[in-house]
This record gives C-alpha cells, structure tokens and sequence, in this order.
C-alpha cells in the first residue's frame, strides 16, 4: 500500500473531497489526524469509516493559527511524526458580480481559503523539515486550489483571487523546501459534485438542467468531475514513489484550462 503507516493531516476533513480523502489514505494504510469546524461530524465520520485506531480528530477554525500548530502536534505525539498534509478546507461565495461581493465576505473566504493553507503550511514545514534533516523521513504537502487559481472565474473574483493565491504560495514553498525534502504540489479541480457546488443549485435562477449547463459549457468533457477523480489526484500528488514532482499545480478540470 502507498501509504503503509504514513502519517497524514487533512483539513475540511468533513467535506466531499476531504472525507473520501481519508477514506482513502486510510485504505491504503495510513494513519490519519483529521481536523474540520464541527467536532460532531467529525466523530460521525469517524465512526463511519470505522478507524478509531488509526485516525484521531481534532476541532478547530483553519483561520486560526492555534488551530494548525495542534493539528501537527497531535500527529507528532499520536503517530510520531508527520508524512503528508492535504490542506483542503475551503468555502466560496455566491456566483455575482465583483461589486455585489459582501466585504466581510470577501474577508472571510481569503481567510479560510488562502490565509489558513499559509498558516497550516507555516505549522507543517518546521517539522517536516527537521525529520529530513534527523532521519532524511521525506514530507508531501497538497494544497486544494481550483481551475479558478489558474484562469480568470467571472463570477467569482475573490474565490478566484484566493485560490490564484494558493497556488503562489505552493510554488514559492516548494522551491524553499525542494532540497529539504519536502514535495509541495497544489490540486486544481473544475465543479465537482460536492456540496460546494450542490449550494449553487440551490440558489441558481434556473432549473437543475440549466445550472448544470452553465457551469459545464466551459469544459471540453462536458460534465462535472466525480469526486473520486479528484481523490486519484491527491493520492498521485501524495504518492511517495512520486519523487521528483514538486511546485506544479494539477489540473483535473475535464480540459477546462487546456483552451
């Protein structure tokens, strides 16, 4: 198994993509500290996946320094070290033009989607980096950014702004970090099916045929991504055979940047 007794950090662990993350780390043998807002769902998840012994949970605000330094603390006394950190937490605003954007909102989703990937980052490097320098232990860090980082998302400037923010901060990271031992990669999807993009049907105008036309008119393949094609991207960007891949940005978008 790829991650035979890694240990492995996973924000949003709740989420779509975070909660078939862990599913799938676990699968393949890692231990996993998993970390979102509620601790109810993370316990339900728990339970759910049935891995009590090898998964642990903690609660936190990703906007929260604190919350990142106890995260990586509690995979250093619970596992012994840190392996991989899939930063994923992230939210989006509703689908309008720039100026209709609330401030506090704008605020809110540059806090959660790029201030807490610097800060849970900020919290990972320090001691990835010692365990290369004690026992040449390798690090893999995947940060969740969007097809939105890497082209222009009318609609949504400061998701987009954000996420075009993630993917600096992975390439920067990983150029410090790629002679000690560390792999940063970031993952692009395009709309997913995952509740992010179940809420703009929710408050789209149109009907559910319509909304999904719009979103996909864009995509050569036509269709929204399946969440587990997204979870084989993580898994490949993780992947510790997956040596010399580090700094690139990942794009599983059905073509939609590749035109």
């Amino acid at each position: 198994m790829r991650f035979q007794d890694k240990v492995v950090i996973v924000t949003g662990a709740t989420g779509g993509i975070g909660s078939k993350a862990v599913e799938a780390f676990l699968k393949e043998g890692a231990y996993i500290v998993a970390s979102d807002l509620e601790a109810e769902k993370l316990d339900d998840l728990e339970r759910e996946l049935r891995a009590s012994d090898r998964m642990i949970t903690l609660a936190g605000d990703v906007t929260k320094r604190a919350t990142h330094n106890a995260i990586v603390d509690l995979a250093v006394k619970s596992f012994g070290g840190l392996d991989i950190a899939l930063n994923n937490a992230g939210i989006s605003h509703d689908v309008v033009r720039l100026p209709l954007i609330e401030d506090e909102l704008a605020r809110r989703v540059i806090d959660v989607d790029l201030m807490a990937v610097f800060m849970a980052m900020k919290a990972q490097l320090p001691v990835m980096a010692k365990q290369y320098e004690e026992a040449e232990r390798l690090g893999s860090i995947v940060n969740i950014a969007s097809a939105a980082g890497l082209v222009a998302a009318p609609l949504m400037s400061v998701y987009s702004a954000a996420k075009h923010g993630v993917i600096g901060l992975t390439k920067s990271a990983a150029a410090e970090y790629a002679k000690r031992g560390i792999r940063i990669n970031s993952i692009c999807p395009a709309f997913t099916k995952t509740a992010m993009v179940e809420s703009f049907f929710e408050t789209s105008t149109h009907d559910r045929a319509q909304a999904t036309k719009s979103l996909t008119q864009g995509m050569p393949m036509g269709r929204m991504g399946e969440v587990s094609e997204i979870i084989s991207g993580i898994l490949f960007a993780a992947d510790p055979e997956n040596s010399f891949m580090t700094g690139h940005s990942i794009a599983i978008d059905g073509g939609l940047t590749s035109i």
